[in-house]
């Protein structure tokens, strides 16, 4: 063998270790790169996405193309490594050449274009998808002939190949593409999205204002105190009922009886009556994605919350629902009385507050399922009605119930969580 042969040989040699290194980083980068992101910039009408998600369509050509010319290119490698090592080593070339070989393939052509291709798949991607693309073109023959048969191997296996696999992400899935956006996109903007996905696992009863918690109105007393208690509601629409909240008979929104005024009218109990609107009841335990899409389709903005009995309970509004997903973005519902920190790092809590209440203002992680309010998680663990004085340690937090009036605590002071 003369020595521009060996030079040329070598040459070659070098290029084949390439392409096959191509070959391999192309097959990683192709196959591990981020689809959704990939649909989103084709959505862009980035050329290099929409060729990148047009070999993708057919896997099986793609993949073909790629091993079909990593084959060819480690065989022809390996035929010149052995003609170079005879040429040098005589008949010991061979088995030098295999070892040789084998180690270049692996660490050159496999290992490290494979590695680059799995840390920087779009950028590998974007370099490669042209180039593979004119090779599938010409090749085509060859690729579709090889196609035929392994795909015709696989349907006698009973494998599908035009088969598209749905690629729908789950509610889990979706919550980890979430989380792993961490440090790309705001904590507000992560806590939105996480609420919206958390919506179907919170019911009304998780975020409804208590029955004796409801403001509301009794037309049976007269009418200077109702006019009076319109005046200080707290609320736009405020139920009207008749002895207790169980007896609605109606819920007024207080613009309206405003446009009453403005237009000169006296407002008396007549024409509150006319203006009141019939109230809407859900039954207790309906999810709030559900609750948000009733609201939407009936258009309405509060809904009174009935157990099993038909008793009223509690009352939910559209904001206590948007205030899942955004956070409270009007004044607090919860009182400055109700969850006071004090200097110790304690809380001094009313026992009427929601555990997803106390869980949010306090960042502390007690449990949510079961009962809904610090009062029941109390009587829970005590197992017997509460009284001042006892203590106890409710998910490695101290707990000492401070007041107890009419059965229920009115206050209760929370340590921070001890190590047991």
């Amino acid at each position: 063998m003369s020595q521009l042969q060996l030079v040329i040989f070598s040459i070659v040699l070098v290029l084949l270790v390439l392409l096959s290194g191509f070959f391999s980083a192309t097959e990683t980068a192709l196959m591990s790169i981020n689809r959704y992101r990939l649909r989103h910039k084709a959505r862009l009408n980035q050329g290099y996405a929409i060729l990148i998600l047009k070999l993708l369509k057919r896997p099986d050509r793609l993949l073909g193309m790629i091993l079909i010319g990593n084959s060819l290119a480690n065989i022809i490698a390996s035929v010149l490594s052995t003609l170079l090592a005879s040429a040098f080593f005589g008949d010991a070339g061979v088995v030098i050449a295999t070892v040789i070989l084998t180690f270049v393939i692996l660490i050159f052509a496999e290992v490290a274009p494979k590695t680059v291709a799995a840390l920087y798949p779009e950028f590998v991607s974007r370099l490669v998808a042209w180039p593979i693309y004119g090779m599938l073109v010409v090749f085509y023959p060859f690729v579709w002939f090889i196609n035929f048969i392994a795909n015709g191997v696989l349907r006698v296996l009973g494998i599908k190949i035009g088969h598209k696999y749905n690629e729908a992400l789950s509610r889990e899935e979706l919550r980890s593409v979430v989380f792993d956006t961490a440090g790309r996109m705001s904590i507000e903007y992560q806590s939105m999205l996480l609420g919206i996905l958390d919506l179907n696992q919170v019911t009304v009863d998780d975020v409804m204002i208590p029955d004796h918690e409801i403001y509301g109105i009794d037309i049976n007393q007269p009418w200077e105190d109702i006019r009076k208690q319109l005046s200080r509601s707290p609320h736009d629409w405020v139920p009207i009922y008749r002895e207790n909240i169980n007896q609605v008979i109606g819920i007024v929104h207080l613009r309206e009886l405003t446009r009453v005024l403005i237009k000169g009218h006296t407002l008396n109990e007549e024409k509150l009556l006319e203006k009141l609107h019939q109230p809407y009841f859900v039954p207790a335990g309906t999810p709030l994605n559900i609750q948000l899409m009733n609201f939407q389709q009936k258009r309405k903005r509060l809904a009174l919350i009935v157990d099993e009995y038909g008793e009223i309970h509690g009352l939910v509004t559209l904001e206590d629902i948007l205030e899942e997903i955004v956070g409270e973005f009007t004044t607090n519902k919860i009182s400055p009385n109700k969850i006071e920190q004090q200097p110790d790092g304690s809380y001094l809590v009313d026992g009427a507050v929601t555990l997803r209440e106390l869980n949010r203002v306090t960042t502390w992680q007690f449990p949510t399922v079961g009962p809904r309010t610090l009062n029941g998680l109390i009587i829970e663990e005590l197992e017997a009605m509460p009284v001042a004085g006892i203590g106890l340690l409710v998910a490695g937090h101290p707990i000492e119930v401070l007041e107890v009036k009419d059965n229920r605590i009115t206050k209760a002071q929370l340590f921070p969580r001890i190590e047991v």
